[in-house]
């Protein structure tokens, strides 16, 4: 059995996440090594609309938090949540890479891509929740980049398509020259988000650009204490999607349970460098939790070892 199939494995079996009234019994178990990065969760700042118009307006966003949390998203108010405990334990994993032991001998670990093999298997919801879930940090800022540019959908989903202007395309297409141009400033103080930009005919070529891996090793280098969470096209069928995810030191594969092919799993991750740190959460499980019709779980191995 490979490394994928045993984490897939494990996680099968472990993907009956902790009822509501169990969290509290399991509280006390450790999910991370010791070395970890300690949690400090606080209530987060949300900036009010007249706090928000303050900003420059193309630059502010305002996300429906409260629509949000009724979707199934993780809630960024005191509200207990199943789905807030399942994220809480995938970004432990997550922030231990990029600031705990692994650390060390792990590049660029505070750039994460999500993606998966196809489409349709849950990504940008999970990419969203990973930055609002980061977000809830005391210590910690996340900046969330839409850069499936070939079908955009964060945009949409966090409601703000009609907020944005430039995104990522108008950078890589030299059109806006520092990325801060193209960096929004939101509701939530401790997270930013850069959209894809409109559509061009030169999406996945840009993708593979040079300008397109500075930007990388600027978000790794520029920032080393921010999360990056990008959000990539599916890794099957297009090659520039691989060339992304090989820009970031970690790589989430979302995994739709009894959808995706280990066989396709195997060939995604055959494509990745080796010494990236991948992921893999099980979304879309059968088991629903009162307050979301997605169920999440978490395995976790390295490309290439079996």
């Amino acid at each position: 059995m490979s490394t994928i199939e045993k984490a897939l494995a494990k996680k099968k079996l472990s993907a009956s996440a902790p009822k509501p009234d169990a969290i509290d019994e399991q509280a006390n178990e450790p999910l991370i090594p010791a070395h970890a990065t300690e949690e400090r969760q606080v209530e987060p700042k949300v900036s009010t609309s007249s706090e928000t118009q303050k900003f420059d307006a193309k630059k502010s966003l305002i996300f429906p938090l409260e629509k949000l949390d009724e979707l199934g998203y993780v809630s960024v108010s005191s509200k207990r949540k199943l789905v807030n405990e399942e994220l809480r334990a995938i970004k432990r994993k997550l922030l231990n890479n990029a600031f705990g032991g692994l650390s060390k001998t792990l590049k660029g670990g505070n750039l994460i891509t999500v993606s998966s093999t196809r489409p349709g298997e849950g990504k940008s919801f999970t990419a969203i929740n990973l930055a609002l879930s980061i977000a809830l940090e005391q210590d910690k800022t996340v900046l969330l980049v839409d850069a499936d540019v070939l079908k955009p959908s964060v945009s949409k989903k966090l409601e703000v398509t009609e907020q944005v202007g430039d995104g990522l395309m108008e950078y890589l297409l030299d059109e806006v020259q520092d990325v801060k141009d193209i960096m929004y400033s939101t509701n939530l103080d401790n997270l930013k988000f850069i959209p894809a930009g409109r559509p061009s005919h030169l999406s996945t070529e840009l993708l593979a650009s040079q300008k397109m891996a500075d930007l990388a090793e600027e978000f790794i280098t520029r920032y080393p204490d921010r999360v990056v969470i990008m959000d990539s096209p599916p890794l099957l069928g297009i090659n520039e999607t691989v060339v992304v995810a090989n820009l970031s030191g970690q790589v989430v594969i979302v995994v739709e349970e009894e959808k995706t092919k280990v066989s396709e799993l195997k060939a995604a991750v055959a494509q990745l460098d080796k010494d990236k740190a991948i992921g893999f959460v099980m979304n879309k499980s059968k088991k629903q939790s009162s307050d979301s019709g997605y169920g999440y779980g978490y395995a976790y191995a390295y490309a290439g070892k079996e």
